[in-house]
């Protein structure tokens, strides 16, 4: 992982979350880079993608991903479906996608701002939004109900 991780990191705004994903990496190193971005994100939330044990033991605030466990769980949705899914599994919080076309799954149909208020609207749960997503765009989301915006590019560029 680059500096730009870092550099990204360095200019989230107090009080944001992040994600890590990295699940390509060998078992060792995603620990390792986990350590390293919880040393550099203390003003932030850090949710660590897979099992909700892992996360815990390895101190991340939470885990993002589905399926039941312990700790503050946000869930990747889709469509109304994965919503329910989410909701009896206990997620905490959504991630909602993809809202605008995106670079990071080139061939996904985004929702548009009428489908995701809807989704928005069908669930007790707060919906961060994701897909395309970008500081310009986050008025119009927030207008949809989308509690606020989650993006990779709009941080690391691309």
């Amino acid at each position: 992982m680059g500096d730009g991780l870092f550099a990204a990191i360095g200019r989230l705004p107090e009080g944001s979350g992040i994600v890590m994903r990295h699940y390509s990496l060998p078992e060792a190193e995603r620990r390792e880079l986990f350590d390293r971005v919880r040393a550099t994100s203390k003003n932030h939330l850090l949710l660590l993608a897979g099992p909700a044990a892992t996360a815990l033991a390895w101190g991340a605030d939470g885990s993002h991903g589905r399926g039941p466990g312990g700790g503050l769980r946000s869930a990747p949705v889709h469509d109304l479906d994965e919503i329910g899914a989410a909701e009896r599994d206990g997620a905490d919080l959504l991630f909602l996608s993809p809202l605008f076309a995106t670079r990071s799954h080139p061939g996904a149909r985004p929702l548009g701002l009428k489908d995701f208020a809807a989704l928005v609207r069908a669930t007790r749960l707060p919906v961060i939004a994701l897909g395309g997503m970008d500081a310009s765009r986050a008025r119009d989301t927030a207008a949809a109900g989308a509690y606020g915006w989650a993006g990779i590019d709009a941080w690391l560029g691309g």
